[in-house]
């Protein structure tokens, strides 16, 4: 934050401005907020989450040491060593997993309300606060849970920036460790996240505005050693993976795999007019109002008008100093449109929009530069001095941003009320758990989204193996469970109650006529066959 320095008395006060003050009292209600859900475990556990949540456990344990995030080789698993000294002291706990990615959050916004306040305005900086402290379902489940990459990627990338503001602003005194810590903080969030090597780059380009020809000489081997020791997990991993599964293989798999498949329409609809509104927190996790696909172009305007204004601003500038401001803009800017060019490249954007909503995550990092033209309007209302024109211009900018942050308060609402039906579903796989602790089986087929959320909840005291809709093995992203599951003389299999492979499975063990039993457990069913049957053999 920014404080006043006041010398009197042989001592020095040290007098906090009104914005610094009300944006702390923002940020401390944002993180409120999410540590109130983080207690009680909303958003919803799911076993993409368990499933960091056991490497953490292994981690913990010594039994493990793993690079990327199990069957997934191009996902960093950072938010697991950050958790594993917390889970060996508590055992397995959704709240403690998650406590990491609070202090994350809380740490994102900080710096982005310094960034903010050094590029922008105060104010302007209170007001991005307010809005980061609200959260949908989809906001806060890309903060606050652990998916992989994101909340991590984000400070990482505010902090860089901010390193290179100051390095171009002339104000810091060591300027050797920050080119360093640049590096390093760059090469951490290369391993953790490849959805933010758009902002990466970018951010290597302002550096390079601020610190021009510095950069030549020892400030340039700082960069890359910081680069190399933060990137090392993934060097070494790849110097020893088998031909295939290194990270530029899979890395040309997943381009491959982007191509266009789906009309462009059809990816342009889904990914501006649904996934977007969605990712900033605009409509809720069960879908966006139809009238909300006026904020693309609305968004697309911001974006190009706050890029006339940043090039408007590089222009004007006279040195270094001028120029680095303007430049963040720009790159937070252009960070914005090479991630949406990116998804809307996708199928993804078309197929499912919805969930795959989550790619766009760190378009957050560009809330700043898109509002900033709207803010700027808007002060016209306020200011004595302005022309009947201008005036007229604040209107409906200061209606944008009030529309904004009452989208933003309806969905923070929304994820309030739904939080009792959230609850209920965690204390059902809760409930499973038990059951499946006391009186068995210990070795079962599922779903994936079943498996590893009831291994973390059990300890490892149930293995699970994961089979598709027609009971073929699915993803198994642990293959030692695989194994144990597959070697038990007995197993057993639990599927929610009605879904497709529930249904397969009746329909088998009735062709089969295979006795056993079947219990039913808050929507799931747990069938324990009387002989051991492998349907797809």
């Amino acid at each position: 934050m920014s404080a006043t320095t006041q010398r009197g008395a042989g001592r020095v006060r040290r007098r906090w401005d009104r914005p610094a003050l009300v944006a702390l009292l923002l940020g401390l209600a944002g993180v409120g907020y999410r540590l109130v859900l983080t207690l009680f475990t909303v958003p919803s556990s799911n076993s993409d989450e368990a499933t960091f949540g056991l490497t953490a456990l292994h981690i913990a344990a010594g039994r493990e040491q793993p690079v990327f995030l199990y069957g997934q080789h191009y996902m960093g698993v950072l938010e697991a060593y950050l958790a594993a000294p917390l889970l060996a002291l508590t055992g397995p706990s959704w709240p403690v997993l998650r406590l990491p990615l609070l202090v994350l959050y809380a740490l994102f916004v900080y710096l982005m309300y310094r960034l903010t306040r050094k590029v922008w305005s105060p104010w302007f900086a209170t007001f991005v606060v307010g809005l980061l402290a609200l959260g949908s379902e989809r906001v806060v489940r890309d903060q606050i849970t652990a998916v992989g990459g994101r909340p991590e990627v984000k400070a990482i990338v505010v902090a860089l920036l901010l390193i290179a503001l100051v390095l171009g602003q002339r104000t810091l005194r060591r300027r050797w460790p920050a080119y360093a810590a640049f590096g390093l903080l760059t090469g951490i969030a290369v391993w953790s996240d490849w959805l933010i090597l758009p902002y990466l780059a970018v951010a290597g380009l302002v550096l390079l505005v601020a610190a021009g020809r510095e950069l030549v000489g020892i400030p340039a081997v700082l960069l890359v050693a910081g680069f190399v020791v933060g990137v090392a997990p993934m060097l070494v991993d790849n110097l020893t993976a088998p031909p295939g599964e290194d990270s530029l293989s899979v890395f040309r798999e997943v381009s491959a795999g982007t191509g266009g498949s789906a009309p462009l329409a059809d990816r342009l609809r889904g990914g501006l007019a649904v996934s977007l509104p969605l990712a900033s927190g605009f409509c809720p996790t069960a879908g966006c109002p139809r009238w909300l696909a006026l904020s693309a172009p609305v968004y697309l305007g911001l974006l190009a008008t706050a890029a006339v204004l940043a090039l408007v601003g590089l222009r004007r500038a006279g040195d270094t100093a001028g120029r680095v401001g303007p430049a963040v803009q720009l790159a937070l800017v252009a960070g914005a449109v090479l991630t949406l060019t990116g998804y809307v490249r996708s199928p993804l954007a078309a197929t499912g929009p919805l969930e795959n909503a989550r790619y766009l995550s760190v378009l957050q990092l560009s809330l700043p530069a898109v509002l900033w033209p709207a803010w700027l309007a808007a002060r016209g209302l306020l200011r004595r001095t302005a022309g009947p024109a201008r005036r007229l211009a604040g209107v409906p900018a200061a209606g944008l941003l009030a529309a904004v942050t009452a989208l933003a308060v309806w969905t923070t609402g929304v994820l309030v009320a739904e939080s009792g039906a959230i609850r209920a579903e965690e204390r059902t796989a809760r409930e499973l758990a038990a059951v499946l602790r006391q009186d068995g089986p210990r070795h079962v087929y599922t779903d994936y989204w079943t498996c590893h959320r009831m291994v973390f909840h059990t300890d490892e005291e149930v293995l699970c193996a994961v089979l598709g809709d027609r009971l073929r093995p699915g993803q198994n992203r642990y293959p030692p469970y695989r194994a144990a599951v597959d070697g038990a003389d007995r197993v057993g299999y639990i599927f929610e109650a009605g879904s497709a492979p529930d249904r397969a499975l009746r329909r088998y063990l009735d062709r089969r006529a295979v006795d056993g039993t079947v219990t039913e457990i808050g929507g799931y069913r747990v069938y324990r066959p009387a002989v051991p049957v492998r349907p797809w053999q």
